[in-house]
């Protein structure tokens, strides 16, 4: 999963295949915006039924942060 997780990442962001990593702080991205956002909000509800509450959301650091918290809500 880990691995779809990722290429969706990839696309939400519309970065090249490769270029995520689990320790990256995803908000630094230069593709990082309020459309990034958006695109990730978008793809986490369609690809896995998961909805993020902004102050949780906030609190997410890395993609690894990411990745566990959709794994945590998606065994719920």
């Amino acid at each position: 999963m880990q691995e779809k997780f990722i290429t969706l990442l990839q696309e939400a962001f519309e970065m090249e295949d490769g270029s995520i990593n689990m320790n990256d702080n995803f908000k630094e991205y230069l593709e990082w915006g309020s459309l990034a956002r958006l695109s990730l909000i978008a793809m986490l509800d369609d690809e896995f039924e998961v909805n993020i509450e902004d102050d949780v959301f906030k609190t997410l650091v890395t993609v690894e942060d990411l990745y566990n918290e959709v794994q945590k809500r998606m065994s719920v």
